[in-house]
């Protein structure tokens, strides 16, 4: 017996499914290497998708950001299940990804505009805002519908 690969080719359906979720995202889970332990670590944090990178805006009080300074390698998880349903069943992705700190001050409309409360600490000076460059991308849209995406498959 054959062992089918779960992974299915690459459609325009899945690419369009998957900007949507990255147009839509405004937090997400971020996995970094701790930099004490060189374990896995994972923060919730606010996460907007602009030029085709992820952006974070993080303070470097938190250990996730001690984390990216250490190690830029890093992964995102977007996508959160709705309210109804198996939760396994709603779209998720993970991105692949290498950090880097980026102009906060470029970038503070886009981000204003779309987390608007952010006004009240996005000038702080311990905050930075990183730019999480994508590698390569896994795209569950729910049972059967998993796809390998690269950067290109993300560009608009």
């Amino acid at each position: 017996m054959t062992k089918r690969d779960p992974i299915n080719p690459t459609t325009d359906a899945a690419r369009q499914m998957a900007r949507a979720m990255l147009d839509a995202t405004r937090f997400g889970a971020l996995a970094v290497t701790h930099p004490d332990t060189q374990t896995p670590y994972v923060a919730r944090v606010a996460m907007l998708w602009q030029d085709g990178a992820l952006l974070t805006l993080v303070s470097t009080l938190s250990l996730h950001t001690r984390a990216l300074m250490a190690h830029p390698a890093c992964a995102a998880l977007i996508g959160e299940p709705e309210d109804k349903g198996d939760p396994l069943t709603h779209p998720r992705m993970t991105l692949m990804c290498k950090a880097e700190e980026t102009d906060k001050t470029a970038a503070k409309p886009h981000w204003l505009a779309q987390i608007p409360k952010a006004k009240l600490y996005y000038d702080f000076s311990d905050f930075r805002l990183y730019r999480l460059t994508v590698e390569q991308a896994h795209l569950n849209g729910g049972f059967g519908k998993a796809f390998h995406l690269t950067p290109d498959d993300l560009a608009l």
